[in-house]
């Protein structure tokens, strides 16, 4: 028999309560139980009037836009519209049926003054990194880096040449160009010192011309994670224009606030092979880090004559000896590229039998040698361990974060402008991925050790 049509409307009350409509097993119900924004009013409160109108409650606001980067809303017009409609987006930012939903020009407002102002966006991430860390899901020892390349919202066909812009005043009275020109007075400038941008976009210019991206080329930011190995807790997060120098200072800030912020200290980490240089390697061998990291190595040679590893260092009378038996000496002169160099004697090569299998185009043999070769050839040494071997296949954690905020979080182009708008949306981004694992594995007990 066929029924009879249920979509009746006219009714003027209901039975209804909004927290019996949302399924137990929901994503945002799961989140809502390991997210605590209760420090949020106190830690705002002083950047607040005590007199005019009430504002809009910033938890409100917090909660509305982990919503949006969460299930990909990042535009905040159709934020609020997404929440007006779905009964569960209003239960998880605490809004009733009958509550106003904020005008979108709210969080634009707040996002350029007190968000930005308090570090609002760092803090909740740092809350949910403290609430894995009480779950047990960092474990504290073993750490990855890496970077991924994230389109600026910046045209590649509206771009100047070169890194020189002759700003009009509409444009200097932009926020992202203001930011440019303040960071180049600073002491972070966000172009590379040593080497001119080829190209300059007018409306981002902190952006840098890339062809990592899925691009040929474009302008990016570079979104920078330190994780824990243990469950790929992202650690830290850090936005840098698209350059490998940025990503690597990148590094040195991570693990600082990392240790500064969290008591965390890894006694490894691990990294491609562009975090390799000898200043990075350096850097971590100073404060006791063991780098599980490719050597970035460029004296290898392809056309069948010696290569540096050919040559045996003695580190106790400061020279290199070749394979026929003799020494390179260096005058110890630091070279403009922060390179010394060991020249070998003229009148040896000359008479050495070796010399069309080691320098056949120049009349004597150079070995450039970095200052930091002695944690390269500690990371050499590294890299032929289980540990090392143990690192490189637990980094590929890393590397699934990254797919998962451009094919599931739909993060492949920037909204926000300049480099404080690349911070807040990969801050917003690491903070859900976070909660969604936190969610996923708070409730798993940890493994109970195994009796003697």
């Amino acid at each position: 028999m066929m029924g009879q049509a249920v979509g009746q409307q006219d009714r003027f009350f209901y039975a209804f309560r909004l927290e019996d409509r949302i399924p137990a097993d929901h994503l945002l119900r799961r989140i809502d139980a390991v997210l605590d924004l209760s420090w949020l009013r106190g830690e705002l409160a002083p950047f607040y009037s005590h007199t005019g109108c009430p504002s809009v409650d910033p938890e409100l606001m917090i909660r509305m836009l982990l919503v949006g980067y969460c299930y990909s809303i990042r535009s905040e017009r159709r934020l609020c519209q997404q929440v007006e409609l779905n009964l569960a987006y209003r239960w998880f930012c605490r809004l009733g049926l009958e509550d106003t939903v904020p005008s979108h020009s709210t969080f634009s407002v707040n996002r350029h003054g007190r968000f930005r102002d308090s570090d609002v966006l760092r803090r909740v991430f740092e809350s949910v990194v403290r609430h894995c860390m009480e779950a047990g899901l960092v474990k504290g020892e073993g750490f990855a880096v890496d970077a991924s390349v994230i389109e600026a919202d910046a045209s590649r066909f509206q771009r100047v040449e070169g890194s020189e812009v002759d700003w009009t005043e509409a444009q200097r009275n932009s926020r992202p160009v203001r930011e440019y020109l303040a960071a180049l007075d600073g002491g972070h400038p966000p172009t590379n010192p040593k080497r001119k941008p080829k190209a300059m976009s007018p409306t981002d210019p902190a952006a840098a011309w890339t062809t990592r991206g899925r691009h040929k080329v474009m302008f990016g930011y570079s979104l920078n994670y330190l994780i824990d190995m243990e469950h790929a807790v992202i650690l830290d997060v850090e936005a840098t224009p698209t350059r490998i120098t940025k990503e690597v200072d990148a590094t040195e800030t991570m693990l600082e606030r990392t240790e500064g912020r969290f008591g965390l200290k890894p006694d490894h980490i691990a990294g491609d092979v562009a975090y390799g240089t000898g200043e990075m390697l350096g850097w971590l061998v100073e404060h006791e880090i063991e780098p599980h990291i490719p050597v970035w190595d460029k004296g290898k040679r392809d056309d069948g004559t010696f290569s540096r590893q050919d040559f045996a260092y003695d580190k106790q009378r400061n020279v290199y000896v070749c394979p026929a038996g003799k020494t390179l000496r260096t005058t110890g002169r630091l070279h403009s590229d922060s390179i010394y160099r060991y020249l070998a004697s003229k009148h040896d090569c000359e008479a050495c039998p070796l010399k069309p299998s080691c320098c056949p185009n120049g009349p004597f043999r150079r070995i450039p040698r970095d200052p930091n070769e002695q944690a390269r050839d500690d990371t050499r040494s590294l890299m032929e361990t289980e540990a090392y071997e143990r690192s490189r296949n637990r980094r590929k954690q890393i590397e699934r974060l990254f797919a998962e905020v451009k094919h599931n979080l739909a993060l492949t182009r920037l909204r926000l402008r300049g480099l404080t708008g690349a911070r807040d949306e990969f801050l917003l981004t690491a903070t859900v991925q976070n909660l969604k694992r936190l969610a996923k594995l708070a409730a798993i007990p940890p493994p109970r050790p195994m009796s003697a």
